[in-house]
């Protein structure tokens, strides 16, 4: 009778004890997959050519992480259509984490405004990591132009409908959409010319090509330090500690502008949780170490390390904000 009501008791008792190994397993398998990432060598997607901040960055961010992780991180650049042809890349790339974005304010905010047809939903077929950096954008003249700040700018520009040039990186690039706001608010007729990149826009400044740009001051650094280009003000709403002698945009006369540059890591939609969280551990700790801190800071870029979450939500404001300001300066992109 004992031995009965034993073998009874075990027959109920295994899958009770299967259920509980079950899901002792389930619960490990994320555990261990963070542990293991990565395993083989990373790709970070730079939407942008060589030579600019977010490209600098990026390979700065990329070397640290190499360093911790002992794996290379491997930098792609694939420039076009203001970013949109890299990240659409990564967008349609395994979710596996291996392959990641620094997307952009055009790429997630300004693009889905601007482009009558986008290859990519900004929203849905992005898992953001983290923040990476803000920098403040700088108008800038070339160093022979007689315009010395924003309100000689103006009267030139007054002066010369439709034969004053502004360049930018891009399409949607931050450059663009401040040179649309000034534009807009001065009621100036200047002509937008996107290059591909920010890199060959400030040679098109040097070379004349083009009378002044909205650069980030990461960007355009060395240049104003090494006196070929004049730096008239920075366009977000404080000033810039890198820069703390010149004026705002609103303190030279246009109240209200507030423009700036910044860039982040994203992986496809659907790339698992455990995965997102280890990348945006990694790359917190990376920005938060003196040494990149230190080198970005040099550069103008201010690093600004957030959650997934909160980075998805900074995203959101960002495209609502430009939404309004596209359309205010009716720039389209067909």
């Amino acid at each position: 009778m004992t031995a009965t009501i034993l073998r009874r008791s075990l027959a109920l008792a295994r899958p009770a004890a299967c259920a509980l190994l079950a899901l002792a397993t389930a619960l490990a398998v994320p555990h261990a997959v963070a542990q293991s990432f990565p395993s083989k060598p990373v790709r970070l997607v730079i939407p942008f050519p060589p030579g600019g901040s977010l490209d600098n960055i990026g390979r700065l961010l990329a070397h640290k992480l190499s360093e911790g992780w002992g794996q290379q991180v491997v930098i792609e650049n694939r420039p076009g259509a203001g970013g949109n042809i890299g990240a659409d890349a990564v967008a349609k790339s395994p979710a596996d984490g291996y392959t990641v974005v620094m997307g952009a304010l055009s790429t997630h905010a300004v693009n889905p405004n601007l482009y009558a047809k986008m290859p990519y939903d900004a929203a849905r077929d992005f898992a953001p990591i983290s923040l990476v950096a803000i920098t403040p954008n700088v108008l800038i003249v070339n160093a022979a132009s007689p315009a010395a700040s924003l309100q000689d700018l103006i009267a030139i520009a007054k002066a010369n409908p439709g034969r004053t040039n502004f360049g930018s990186g891009s399409n949607g690039s931050a450059g663009h959409l401040a040179g649309e706001l000034f534009k807009l608010e001065t009621g100036t007729d200047v002509m937008h010319i996107p290059y591909k990149g920010g890199a060959p826009a400030l040679q098109a400044l040097l070379a004349g090509d083009t009378q002044f740009m909205f650069d980030n001051l990461a960007n355009a650094m060395a240049q104003v330090k090494g006196g070929k280009v004049r730096a008239l003000a920075v366009t977000t709403a404080q000033r810039s500690k890198l820069a703390p002698d010149l004026p705002t945009m609103a303190e030279a006369g246009m109240p209200g502008f507030d423009i700036s540059t910044w860039f982040g890591l994203l992986a496809p939609a659907g790339t698992p949780p455990e995965v997102i969280a280890k990348w945006n551990a990694d790359v917190v700790r990376a920005l938060n170490s003196p040494d990149v801190r230190e080198k970005m800071l040099a550069q103008g870029a201010d690093p600004s390390p957030t959650t997934a979450a909160g980075f998805a939500s900074f995203i959101a404001s960002e495209r609502e904000k430009y939404a309004r300001i596209v359309k205010a300066s009716g720039a389209r992109v067909d």
